[in-house]
């Protein structure tokens, strides 16, 4: 009898052992990237800082929490000129909007290690909600959630004035992640 409440004891313990909470970003490992078209062809860029607050426990995903601002002045489209047309004021605006922001509002399990998180994303003072998938994997003590969705830059103001149009510069823009993040 003791040899059973030893191991039921000992199997309620396992769980809690097992558990890990997610809550440091490694932001060398990590990665905001974003795709959009100009003329037809795609380009790639990144933006270079960011900073975040992160909860996940794959246990209580509906319990998690994310926050990510993204330096806009950071922002590296493969090109000196064109990082500072896209800093400027008809773009990001960066002087009068520095950062972008998203916050997670809810987690929702789908499956596997995926998820889908609805939060507000805010760029320019303008705020939209949005749906972002994303796989989440553990490796240890180590986290990384990949994922990708897509912005209309209409929404926020980027690219105002003559810029306003799609002709040149579509309307929809990728954004891809790559977080990185350890337990505590």
């Amino acid at each position: 009898m003791k040899n059973i409440a030893f191991a039921l004891a000992l199997t309620a313990l396992v769980p809690a052992a097992q558990a890990v909470e997610y809550t440091q970003v490694q932001a060398d490992k990590s990665a905001i990237a974003f795709v959009y078209k100009q003329m037809g062809v795609s380009v790639d860029g990144k933006f270079k800082k960011f900073s975040s607050q992160l909860n996940f426990d794959p246990a209580k995903p509906s319990a998690a929490k994310a926050t990510f601002d993204v330096e806009l002045a950071s922002v590296d489209t493969g090109a000196p000129e064109g990082d500072q047309e896209v800093a400027g004021k008809p773009w990001f605006n960066t002087k009068a909007f520095p950062t972008a922001k998203f916050v997670s509002g809810t987690v929702k399990p789908l499956g596997g290690n995926k998820y889908e998180v609805a939060g507000q994303l805010s760029i320019k003072g303008k705020t939209q909600d949005v749906v972002v998938p994303a796989t989440f994997t553990a490796q240890g003590n180590t986290g990384v959630f990949d994922g990708s969705f897509v912005i209309r830059r209409a929404d926020f103001s980027i690219g105002e004035g003559s810029w306003a149009k799609f002709d040149i510069v579509a309307n929809d823009v990728q954004i891809k992640f790559r977080i990185t993040a350890s337990s505590k």
